[in-house]
């Protein structure tokens, strides 16, 4: 399958869209390919794009006064990205936007973004949902880190998303629950 169908398998999965308005969609669209290790957001900068992840893997994550790095998401195959605070209040980038491997993205501007919405009901409407699912993912992460263990964010995180233990550094994985590493290494040698 190749990058095109794979974006309409996505918007499909929520909304049916023809040929042509499925062509004029991507249109809005540009790709962009990166290596490991390439920014597409870093903090101070202005951020003008949302970015769909069609291939790799990527991490968001903010650097507090401290010096202490937090992994707010990693964001692999199928999954929307950006400092969506920066973009929609027109301010600069809280968070660093980063490959942990190569990557093939599909980038939108803001502004491409509110025309397909305000042209097409359809795309309104999968943007909506997609927004709304992203939001309920937030509110479960943050209850999970409210409510829950190490140890129990830990076995949730391995049981939601296996494959991210074969491809994201344990270092990383550590940051993003918010134990050391010793203590990742303790919960996954059981």
């Amino acid at each position: 399958m190749n990058d095109q169908d794979r974006f309409r398998a996505h918007i499909e999965e929520i909304v049916s869209l023809t040929d042509e308005e499925f062509n004029y969609v991507y249109s809005h669209f540009t790709v962009k390919k990166l290596k490991k290790h390439q920014y597409i957001v870093q903090a101070g900068s202005l951020v003008e794009q949302e970015y769909f992840v069609i291939d790799g893997l990527l991490k968001a994550s903010y650097v507090n006064e401290a010096g202490k790095v937090h992994i707010l998401q990693f964001a692999m195959e199928n999954w929307w990205v950006t400092d969506y605070l920066a973009l929609n209040k027109q301010i600069r980038a809280y968070m660093d936007i980063d490959c942990l491997e190569d990557s093939t993205l599909l980038c939108i501007t803001a502004a491409n973004k509110k025309k397909l919405c305000d042209e097409m009901h359809k795309m309104e409407h999968f943007f909506r949902i997609k927004t709304s699912s992203g939001y309920t993912s937030l509110q479960k992460r943050i209850l999970s880190l409210l409510n829950n263990d190490a140890r129990s964010r830990y076995d949730e995180l391995l049981a939601q998303y296996p494959s991210l233990f074969q491809r994201v550094p344990k270092a990383l994985i550590a940051a993003y629950l918010g134990v050391s590493r010793e203590t990742l290494s303790r919960f996954s040698a059981r």
